[in-house]
């Protein structure tokens, strides 16, 4: 279900006192339809060639959706995404894993972490990224912030050079840390831009610095629309005071926190304020999301309850990611969006914008017969659904459940997987969570117990859940 902030939607508000011709009232309908949300997005995406939307697509480092003032958060500065949120839509059930790297995997291919995940901070050669798919649909392409896909220096030499770079990943220019070296993220950061790495001294700032080349890849000028993947370098540890922070030389990890988040608010501000600057904002849809959740030293409150920064556990306080769309003239203003949306959707919904749907999915029925596809298969079918109706506020073909598949460490570490709607969750071990109820996970229900909706969830997640892969892959067996 998606929803408005709004008790009132005057244009539907249309009463009719006085009979009219039937002409008239068909012109009037038709003219209604032309200014409604659904109609807007349609014309946006499927308006001849050169006005295809520009995209950026935001995704911070270690923050989870307590962290915003969108979610109800008064610990936390956020004006800036909170802003896109009551002048666009917020999702309340969007879902990521527990971690950055198979996150990241996951957004950039389309695909669960079991069919391609194959080593922490790898993305295989082999995989056609969102970054290609954009390219192909005539998309001038730019990446920004952390990538942590090639296999740095600081990694196992099994692992050290073995992932992709950016050009090979469909990106014509990228600013980033953590490629092949690793450096400082913050405070006089290694940037590895457009193939060479960059030590900057002084007073610089990483996530400045990022920001700043995303911008000016903006304001470039070109006949192509552009996508843009900023995956922020911020607010992961180490926390560390910013350039705005009061103490410079504070040593409170919380409070530093705090400080980064409303830093990270800032450079996503400046990203939308440069949209409107150029005269493109109305042709440009702004997404953020956070990789996973906060990290586990930090504590927040969230409409009266503390909860402890989940990075690495697959409870909500681990996966349940902010996602907020911005898109002026396009998205009605203070949408709510109940409907799930994995990370697996990005990739098709910016190429179902860009004008080329990717309509051949996967079946399902075969899905757990095809863990050890080729990377033929991987170049031509994806997992995720394009969320392009959610923007329109059509929710008929939503998505019934999500699917995590976890292992971040495949050469030493066991698999966990669990099937999810918006209340239910049923992992591979058995155990059923009423999440509504139990967002911890600490009590889960016993199957022989269960009756009326639980009963009937049970059955159609672990229904779903056989036809799911649950063999993953390692890159060991690759070399």
């Amino acid at each position: 279900m998606c929803y408005s902030h709004y008790n009132g939607d005057p244009m539907m508000k249309h009463t009719q006192k006085y009979r009219v011709a039937s002409f008239a009232i068909f012109t009037l309908f038709t003219l209604a339809l032309m200014f409604t949300p659904s109609a807007r997005l349609d014309a946006a995406t499927q308006e001849a060639g050169h006005r295809k939307p520009n995209i950026i697509l935001i995704m911070a480092d270690d923050v989870g959706y307590e962290c915003f003032g969108a979610y109800g958060s008064k610990q936390y500065k956020t004006p800036h995404i909170d802003r896109m949120a009551k002048l666009g839509m917020r999702f309340n059930h969007c879902y990521s894993q527990p971690i950055c790297t198979p996150s990241r995997i996951k957004l950039m291919t389309g695909l669960y972490n079991a069919r391609n995940y194959a080593a922490f901070s790898v993305l295989r050669k082999d995989q056609k990224t969102i970054g290609h798919y954009m390219q192909e649909a005539g998309y001038r392409t730019a990446v920004a912030g952390k990538w942590q896909l090639y296999g740095a220096e600081h990694y196992s030499k099994q692992f050290r050079g073995k992932g992709a770079l950016p050009k090979q990943s469909g990106f014509d220019h990228h600013c980033l840390w953590q490629v092949d070296k690793l450096g400082s993220r913050y405070h006089q950061p290694l940037l590895h831009i457009d193939g060479v790495n960059k030590q900057f001294k002084g007073k610089t700032y990483g996530p400045t610095l990022t920001a700043d080349h995303m911008i000016k890849f903006m304001a470039k000028p070109s006949e192509k629309p552009f996508f843009i993947y900023y995956a922020m370098i911020i607010p992961h540890s180490p926390f560390l005071p910013t350039p705005d922070s009061k103490n410079p030389k504070s040593k409170n990890k919380q409070k530093n926190f705090e400080d980064m988040v409303a830093y990270m608010d800032k450079m996503v501000g400046r990203l939308v304020d440069q949209a409107k600057k150029q005269g493109i904002a109305d042709n440009t849809l702004i997404m953020f999301t956070g990789d996973n959740g906060t990290g586990k030293q930090i504590m927040s409150k969230l409409n009266g309850r503390s909860i402890q920064g989940g990075k690495g556990k697959t409870t909500d306080a681990g996966t349940r990611a902010p996602l907020v769309a911005y898109w002026p003239g396009t998205i009605k203003p203070g949408q709510v969006c109940d409907e799930l949306v994995s990370f697996d959707d990005f990739l098709p919904t910016v190429r179902d914008l860009a004008g080329k749907p990717l309509t051949k999915q996967i079946n399902q029925a075969k899905q757990a017969k095809q863990t050890d596809s080729t990377s033929q298969r991987f170049q031509s079918n994806i997992d995720g659904q394009s969320i392009v109706p959610l923007l329109k506020g059509e929710t008929s073909g939503a998505r019934k459940w999500t699917y995590c598949y976890y292992c971040p460490r495949p050469e030493r570490t066991k698999p966990v997987y669990f099937i999810r709607d918006k209340r239910w969750k049923l992992y591979d071990d058995g155990r059923f969570i009423d999440v509504k109820n139990d967002v911890l996970e600490k009590s889960p229900l016993s199957k022989a117990d269960l009756q009326g909706d639980a009963k009937q969830a049970y059955n159609n997640l672990a229904a779903a859940l056989k036809t799911l892969p649950r063999k993953g892959q390692s890159l060991l067996k690759y070399e």
